[in-house]
Order: structure tokens, then sequence, then C-alpha cells
């Protein structure tokens, strides 16, 4: 958030993205039509497509695929989809070598089963949960697999063990396993619970109504669980997420008690543990190249289970239905794959049967603002000529892996055997490249969120280190006991008003042909920024050498940075505590706006400094509006950000006729205006007024009439009903219900 004083980004100019040009029209405005988003530059960044090599799987479908830490992925069961053949068989792939290789494994082998959840817990373990048998017999078992040593156990558990499901979500909190949905009995129907297995004791707790789904995503973050996408019980996709508060919930906080009775009177079930079974000696191989272990027995637990209506979820249940808008990835059309990083969920369409890699995209909502944001078109992302049929993500948040195989035969090699093989290539995708800090780096949620929001904002986590100590006395002179020892001077504020871009351009540049001119030397010069010398060096790889070759610098204790004023001063307070932009209890002069970010992403990629590279892209991305578009389109430029650049100038393009009235534009230099004004293709025009009132559906979002957004619908919770005002502008697309 800003800092205390500090004025947030007005809402209009958060939320102009979603104004229609019908609107615009209204007030006489001009819209620029380009054919494509941008020019195409080819030089930004796509993932690479990689063909793995030794016993690639073939045709599994509704297997688990699970990322396990050291460049692994594990895949279990599935079934093949020519024979109907379902197996129990383990997988690994190597992410360095690129191989496929069968994994002996011992111990309570599981019986073949698909449909089910394979959840990483603690680094070293698989939790296997339910999936359905060769019988198609739902299972409720939780089997684990220890990635050290090979060997599978089935730990006695207790408590209601839940109904026997399939295709359900799994997602762990506080060792706590969560249980969510899936389809189960003769008829598939759909299962609208959640419950949870506590991982200390093993024992069940009882089930809740939450929301009917199955093959939907789940996610715990800010103390809510999160459901999004899926079928509903009327087998439709749906576009909606779901919510439910677990902070403040006995029944979540404490571990359930063994043997407790669930409302029915039922007592908990048997303990059931199966027996030990080896491994199928000189199995029958199967298309797939594997063999299905299905001569192993299958012990189901008893599962007890109300066929009334369990009680609803103790905590506040919520939820928002995207109907439409520009931003918003219809789940009707193409292959989804929804991962979370950061509090954001991120949503890679795929390319089907029925869509090209062109109608393609990859799109992020912000758990804190529930705003989607397009990240890349899908012909920026995806190869022509491939289908990808699992996703699966690092614990960090910073990479996702799709695998699949080509639907083309001129894409095959020599050694592929064939368009069914369903794993025989593998994509990484690295998001950092798209501006996610990472799991590591992700910030704590506001805890006054009630609704969505385009005010809200981000803060990143506090450095708790020496730095973030210290942090306390920066900018603060010698003489009052802060044991500053080094001072920094920059670009004086006068000459930023006047002569630099926002505050955050230092240097003009011939943006056609990149040669740099670098400002006076007898530009201004700031007041002092006093600092901490042991923080610069520990922290500022670029200061340490200086300092360690004696440069001017180590004789005269001063340093002279030609850059804003400002941007400087956010950049030496990063250094102490690894954020840019501080909460509301700091010094609100050092809290820095999306001009100073720009800045700090060029001084990131002067320096290297991928950390403070990360932070600012992050931000920029998710803050773009359009008094600094054309700022962040021309620092993006600088520092070779080409995702981010291209971003910029897309958003330019829809809003043109307002960016070109912001002071960043007019201040842009002569061949900055010139190349911005050419990011639109050969094709485009401007069009306005009453032609641009007769236009309908161009890009899918426009409609004449002026018709507006949908209205917002009441938020209904479990223990109660708030009806919201409607904001026309702010909540386009959305849809409370």
């Amino acid at each position: 958030m800003s800092g205390a004083g500090q004025p947030s980004i007005p809402s209009s100019s958060m939320t102009t993205s979603t104004l229609t040009p019908a609107s615009a029209a209204s007030s006489n405005n001009t819209y620029i039509m380009p054919n494509s988003p941008f020019k195409n530059r080819g030089d930004g960044y796509r993932p690479k497509v990689t063909r793995t090599l030794g016993q690639r799987p073939a045709c599994l479908v509704n297997a688990s695929v699970t990322y396990c830490g050291n460049n692994q992925i594990y895949a279990f069961g599935g079934f093949d989809q020519y024979t109907d053949e379902v197996y129990n068989h383990v997988l690994r792939l190597d992410l360095v070598s690129h191989q496929w290789s069968l994994v002996d494994n011992y111990g309570d082998i599981p019986g073949v089963r698909m449909g089910h959840t394979a959840t990483l817990y603690k680094g070293d373990k698989l939790l296997v949960f339910g999936g359905e048998n060769e019988h198609r017999t739902y299972l409720s078992d939780l089997i684990i697999f220890d990635l050290k040593t090979a060997h599978w156990t089935q730990p006695q558990v207790t408590g209601p063990i839940p109904k026997g499901r399939a295709r359900h979500a799994a997602v762990l909190h506080q060792d706590k396993l969560f249980i969510i949905g899936g389809i189960t009995g003769h008829d598939n129907y759909v299962l609208d619970d959640i419950c949870y297995l506590d991982l200390k004791t093993f024992t069940w707790s009882r089930s809740w109504r939450f929301v009917g789904r199955f093959d939907h995503s789940a996610y715990i973050w800010g103390e809510r669980v999160w459901v999004f996408g899926g079928l509903s019980e009327e087998m439709d996709k749906v576009s909606d997420i779901w919510w439910l508060d677990l902070k403040g919930s006995p029944a979540f906080d404490s571990p359930p008690q063994i043997g407790s009775m669930d409302r029915s009177g039922m007592a908990r079930s048997a303990i059931s543990p199966r027996p030990s079974y080896p491994a199928a000696q000189s199995p029958i191989v199967g298309s797939s190249g594997y063999a299905a272990n299905s001569r192993t027995a299958q012990v189901n637990p008893p599962s007890f289970h109300l066929k009334t209506y369990a009680p609803p979820a103790p905590g506040a249940v919520s939820a928002l239905k995207f109907v439409n808008g520009p931003n918003v990835p219809s789940q009707g059309q193409g292959i989804h794959f929804h991962v979370y990083s950061s509090g954001t969920l991120l949503d890679f369409v795929t390319p089907a049967a029925t869509i090209s890699s062109k109608e393609c995209s990859l799109s992020a909502l912000d758990l804190g603002s529930l705003r989607w944001q397009k990240l890349a078109d899908g012909r920026e992302i995806f190869k022509p000529g491939y289908r990808w049929h699992y996703c699966t993500m690092n614990e960090d948040g910073t990479k996702a892996w799709l695998l699949g195989c080509p639907t083309e035969p001129n894409v095959l090699d020599h050694g592929g055997t064939g368009l069914e093989e369903y794993l025989s290539d593998i994509m990484e995708i690295d998001l950092r490249r798209y501006g996610f800090l990472g799991n590591n780096f992700a910030p704590e949620p506001r805890a006054d969120f009630t609704r969505p929001s385009s005010r809200a904002r981000h803060i990143e986590q506090p450095s708790k280190g020496l730095g973030c100590d210290l942090a306390k006395l920066f900018d603060q002179p010698p003489e009052t006991g802060s044991g500053t020892d080094f001072i920094v001077t920059a670009l004086s504020r006068e000459y930023d008003e006047d002569e630099i871009i926002g505050s955050a351009l230092v240097h003009t540049s011939d943006a056609m042909d990149g040669d740099q001119t670098w400002l006076s030397p007898d530009a201004p010069t700031s007041p002092p920024i006093h600092v901490h010398r042991l923080i610069l060096q520990a922290r500022w790889p670029h200061f340490a050498r200086l300092w360690s070759s004696q440069m001017a610098e180590f004789h005269t204790k001063k340093m002279h940075i030609p850059e804003p004023y400002s941007v400087v001063k956010a950049f030496l307070y990063y250094l102490y505590t690894d954020r840019i932009d501080p909460g509301s209890e700091e010094d609100e002069s050092i809290t820095a706006d999306l001009s100073d970010v720009a800045g700090l992403l060029v001084m990131s990629n002067i320096y290297n400094i991928p950390h403070l590279r990360l932070l600012c892209v992050n931000r920029l991305a998710k803050e773009l509006d359009v008094d600094h578009a054309c700022i962040i389109w021309y620092c993006a430029g600088m520092a070779n950000e080409e995702w981010l650049r291209k971003r910029a100038a897309t958003f330019c393009m829809t809003h043109w006729g307002r960016v070109v009235r912001t002071l960043g534009f007019q201040r842009l230099p002569r061949a900055a205006l010139v190349e911005l004004s050419q990011e639109v293709d050969m094709e485009g025009r401007v069009v306005g007024g009453d032609e641009l009132d007769l236009m309908v559906g161009i890009d899918g979002r426009y409609h004449d009439g002026g018709s507006g957004a949908s209205r917002r619908k009441g938020s209904i919770s479990s223990n109660h009903t708030q009806v919201l005002e409607s904001e026309l502008d702010e909540d386009e697309g959305m849809e409370m219900s």
C-alpha cells in the first residue's frame, strides 16, 4: 500500500482497461484499432519445448503429475485411453537429462487407480488420496510414497473417513490435507464437501458443505481455501471462484477429535490397514509400454458418508462469477490448466481441437483484488502442432511445466512412437519472466479484504535482518548518532520535475538504435543521502567492486548516481529492506510511485540485480495504468524487459486517446514518440464518433448502445447476506453470487 500521506492511485486509472469504446465514443474519443495487439517484434521470451527421452509414457489419462523438487517430476497411475487399462506404476522425469524412467517401488504398493491426487509433503513424500480403480470403484484410502526410499506405506487413520471419490482437489495447509469435491457413486454424482486429514495424528475431520465441483483447482492463501473452475453438478464448465474463510474457526484451528461422532450419530470408521503386496513379476505390457499391476488386491476402507446434507462449512463462504470482460479467459474453450503462485491464479488456455494457439493465452487472477490480467497471447507461449495434457509447478511458484505431445506427424522425430504419446514433450515456463515473485516472496493478503477493489495494493514481505534494523536510521546525518558513514547524491528534485519523465528517467536515448546520451555532469545535485557503507558493500555488488578497487569514492566517502533523487533514495532503501514499497508505518518520502519503480527497473538492469528487477516487473505489471503506461513502456525497453514492454505498448494502443494526454507521454523523447506510435501494426487505423458507435464485437469485447457493465449481485456468505453497491466501471465482467 501507499505510505502514510501518499495518495492512492485513482480508481479511474486502475479501471480504464474495462471501459468500452461505446462509452468512449459517447465522449467523442477515438480508438486505435490494430489488427494484432502490437507489432510482432519476435525478440520476446518464449518457453522452449523439449523432447523427452527414455521410457516415455503413452496415453496416460487422469494420472497424477507432480513436481517433487530436485528437478524431478513424478507421474503415478492413470489409464490408457486406447485400452482402458488402469495402472499403478511410478514414473520419474529428470528435468536435467529429460529422461523418463520406471521407478522400482516397494512396500504397501497401492492398487491401480486414476483420478486421484498426489500432493508433495515436506519435500520428500507424496500423499496419494482416492481415485477409482479398474472396476470403477471409488477409493478413499491414503497411501504415502517416500521419494527417498521408493517405499509405499499406508498409515492407520482414525475419524470419519470421507466418501470415496475421484477427480477431486487436494491442498496442504499447516499439516492438514484438505480434500474438496470430486465425483462418486454409480451415477457419478458430484460431491460438494470439504474435509481434512490431520497429518500429525492421521485423524480425519468431519465433512462440511462447501461447493459442488470436480476437475477443479484448489489453493490456500490468506487463511482462505480458494476453489476455481472445473465442472459443476450440472456438468457445465464454470468460471466462478469460491472461497472459504479458515481464520478464527475452531473447527479448522484445532485438530479433530479422535473417535468423534458425526452429527448422524455414526461412530468413526474401523481401522483397515492393507497388507503389503510385492510388485507383480513378469507383467504383461500394454500399449502404453508399462504394465498394470492389476493383480494387486485393492482393500478400500469402509466409508461412512451422510446421505443427507452435511452441515455448512463453519467459515464464511463467498463466490464471484466472471461473466465476461476483455481480460477474462473463457473457460468453455480450449484446454485449461490452473496453478497458483504468489497469491495469484494462473490460467493457461492451451490449444485444443477447436482453437489454435493464437486463440490461447496466459491470464492471471489476483486473489487480493480479484482482477484478471492477460499476461501473454497464445502465440507468444505455444508452438503450433502440440497438445498439452498435464501441468505442474514447483513449490516456489516460479516455474511451471506443461507435459504433452505433438499433434502433427512432421513434428515427431524418427524415434517417436506415434501421436498417441501423451507425455513425450515438456515445456518449461519461467514465471519470473512475467514478474511473478514466487511463493517465497508472496505478500501477505490484506486483513480487511471484504470484496474486490481496484484500490487494493500489495506490500512485499519486509526483510527481517540487520538491514531492516538499520533502515530505521536510513538517511539520518551521523551527528544524530545514526552511525551513517557514507554519502550518496543524485539529480536534484528540481531537475527531476523539469527535465525527467515523471521523475523516472535520467538519460535520454534514441529508442530506434539504442544509443544512450547521459545527462550533463553539470546537472544540479540533490541533497546528500546518508547511508551505512556496510549495507552498500554487502548488498550491492557494483559498490563492493568499486570499494575493493579503492576508486575515488573509497577516499572521499561520497558517491554520485546520475539518476533522479526519488529513484536513488528508493534504490538505497531497497538495499536495506529488500522491498520497494514501504508500509504505512515507514517514512512516506521513501515510498516509490510507479514512475520511481520504472526508474528502479532501469537501475536493476544497469547494476544486474535480479531480485530488484523481479519486484519492479511484478508491481509495474499489476499496476499498469494510463498515467504511467508510456513511462513503463519506455523504461521496460531500456531495461530489455520485452514482455513488459509489449504489455505496456498494448495498453497504450488500447487507451491511446487518454495516454497521449498524460504528462509522461508529453515528456517522451521525440524518437520514443515515433516508435511508440509505430507499435500499432501496418493496417491499424483510428476510428471515432459515429463510426465507432456502429462497431459491434471488435475483439469480442465491444458493443454498441453503451450498455455498460454487468451489475454486481449480492454477496452471499454462510453467515449473512451483504448487498454491495453497483460500481459499473470497477466491476465489469464480475457477478457476485
